[in-house]
């Protein structure tokens, strides 16, 4: 019986490893998404229809099975297919309207409280507690999270407005409802059919948006604008959203969305190698501390349920 229990303990320990390497990886080319749009001067909502239809199209010419499409029919995996795509969607506007009303730092603070809330929610509505290293973790990483956008939370560009500061919080808890309903369709569903649907939908949900900012504002596309929205649709969303999803399969949704703060941890590499811009000191040490907070949860964090 005891050998028994060390090797699904084993097991469970071994596939945890992986999935903590396969998210931070996730994380880690998510970095660069800033770089990115920074590099390009489409209207957000574009590149994000450019991102997403590129990565679209290239899931659907290597996973469009019909064993795939069949999976989509499978007992309530349509209905959450469907929010998962809204919730993903949804975060990503308020995250764009806090930026444009309170700034890049305190809207990517609001919005990165989102492992706050998915710690605070995760246990009623995914039946499972949240870990005790969570929590220490969490204020570490949000301590560097705000020692990272020190020189931007106080600058000039930081100013008070309450529609700003309401849709950063509204996309950091919609943003923690998505990590959950895709934690949840990791168990019934293939990583293939997963990544498959969410790009579809997101590419679908943003295709409004897109049109009336390019339309009314008379943009044309660029070439920075293409090259951008191909490589963020084939290495930042095909690849990386594929790794994501098989990466969170073996690991509670609570650490994923605490290692989600290696992402401002390595957006300045990619600005200074992309852009030329170098790291402040707040920077480094805020990543540092963030760091710190990723080793507690990859050293310390119970290793997901496996079922009996």
């Amino acid at each position: 019986m005891s050998t028994a229990v060390t090797e699904v303990t084993a097991t469970g320990r071994s596939a945890q490893t992986r999935g903590f390497a396969i998210v931070a990886g996730t994380y880690v080319i998510w970095g660069a998404i800033g770089a990115l749009v920074d590099w390009a001067t489409a209207p957000e909502s574009l590149l994000l229809v450019l991102r997403f239809g590129t990565a679209s199209v290239i899931l659907t010419l290597i996973f469009a099975r019909r064993k795939t499409f069949a999976e989509y029919r499978l007992p309530g995996v349509a209905w959450r297919m469907l929010l998962m795509g809204i919730f993903d969607s949804g975060a990503l506007i308020c995250f764009f309207i806090a930026l444009r009303e309170l700034g890049v730092a305190a809207g990517m603070f609001l919005f990165f409280t989102g492992p706050v809330f998915v710690a605070l929610l995760a246990p009623r509505l995914t039946r499972q507690p949240t870990d005790r290293i969570v929590w220490p973790s969490l204020a570490l990483a949000l301590a560097g999270l705000g020692a990272i956008l020190v020189p931007g939370l106080s600058g000039t560009a930081v100013h008070f407005s309450a529609l700003g500061v309401g849709f950063g919080v509204a996309g950091a808890v919609v943003w923690a409802f998505f990590m959950m309903t895709m934690k949840s369709l990791t168990q019934d569903v293939s990583s293939n059919a997963l990544v498959l649907g969410e790009c579809w939908m997101d590419c679908i949900f943003m295709v409004p948006l897109a049109l009336w900012q390019t339309i009314g504002s008379g943009y044309s596309l660029t070439s920075h604008d293409v090259i951008s929205g191909v490589v963020l649709g084939v290495v930042c969303t095909a690849l990386a959203y594929w790794m994501f999803v098989v990466g969170l399969r073996h690991i509670r949704v609570q650490h994923a969305s605490i290692l989600a703060y290696l992402e401002p941890v390595t957006a300045p590499l990619y600005a200074l190698v992309l852009l030329g811009e170098r790291p402040a000191s707040w920077t480094l040490a805020g990543g540092a501390l963030i760091l710190v907070a990723g080793v507690l949860v990859v050293w310390f964090g119970k290793p997901e349920e496996v079922p009996a």
